[in-house]
C-alpha cells in the first residue's frame, strides 16, 4: 500500500525532473546557435540525465516503493512526462534568447 509520504516524494521527483529538463533545454538553447541543434541535444541527452537520476532516486533510495509501478510506467512517468513538460515550458513560455536584451559589454 502506498503512503502519503511516498506520493509526495514521487511528486517531488517529478518536479525536480521537470526542472532539470527545463534548465537543460534552456542551456542548450543558449549554447547552440543552430535552429534544430538544441532540439536534437534535448531529446538525446536529457533522457540520459533523467534516467541516471531515476535510477538514483528509485533504485538507491526507496522512493515510490509502495507504488508498484511497472518499468514502462515508471519510465513514462519519471522520464517522459518531465521531459515533455520541461521542454514545453522552456520552448513556449520562456522568451527565446534572441529576444532578451543584454547590457552592453565594455
Amino acid at each position: 500500500m502506498v503512503s502519503v509520504v511516498g506520493l509526495v516524494l514521487f511528486g517531488a521527483v517529478l518536479v525536480v525532473h521537470t526542472l532539470f529538463a527545463a534548465v537543460l533545454t534552456r542551456f542548450f538553447r543558449l549554447r547552440l546557435n543552430t535552429q534544430w541543434g538544441y532540439v536534437i541535444y534535448s531529446f538525446t541527452l536529457i533522457p540520459v540525465v533523467l534516467l541516471v537520476t531515476t535510477l538514483i532516486f528509485f533504485g538507491v533510495f526507496p522512493i515510490g516503493a509502495g507504488l508498484n509501478l511497472g518499468a514502462t510506467a515508471l519510465i513514462g512517468a519519471a522520464i517522459g512526462l518531465p521531459l515533455a513538460l520541461g521542454f514545453t515550458i522552456d520552448t513556449i513560455y520562456v522568451p527565446p534568447p534572441e529576444e532578451i536584451d543584454l547590457p552592453q559589454q565594455r
